[in-house]
């Protein structure tokens, strides 16, 4: 992991959203908060293949389940992954299988 003394959000800041806004106090909805994290960054920052589920976008999914999704990161350690990811895969690639993180790194910088 790290090094240095990120802010905890720096690991978990959407899975605060999912863990403690939508789960625990219920201020969003599943959908929004998706949303929140997904489609609206992309149409604000004008990613034209990012943010929804369609042919010809980037094959960016996130396979969660929301009872257990947990932002573990706090100010005393802030190096802690999140917990109750299944699968992620950036670019079509799998970089989280079964909780577990790969050496697979699909990702790239994005340009307007």
């Amino acid at each position: 992991m790290g090094v240095g003394n990120p802010h905890p959000r720096s690991y978990g800041t959407n899975v605060r959203v999912l863990a403690e806004y939508v789960r625990t106090r219920g201020v969003l909805t599943l959908e929004d908060a998706i949303r929140r994290m997904t489609s609206l960054p992309a149409r604000t920052f004008n990613l034209q293949d990012r943010g929804l589920l369609k042919p010809g976008m980037a094959a960016d999914l996130v396979v969660f389940d929301p009872v257990h999704v947990q932002d573990k990161a706090t100010f005393t350690r802030p190096h802690q992954y999140s917990e109750g990811f299944d699968f992620v895969l950036v670019n079509g690639r799998v970089a989280v299988d079964e909780g577990k993180l790969t050496a697979n790194r699909g990702g790239k910088t994005l340009r307007r």
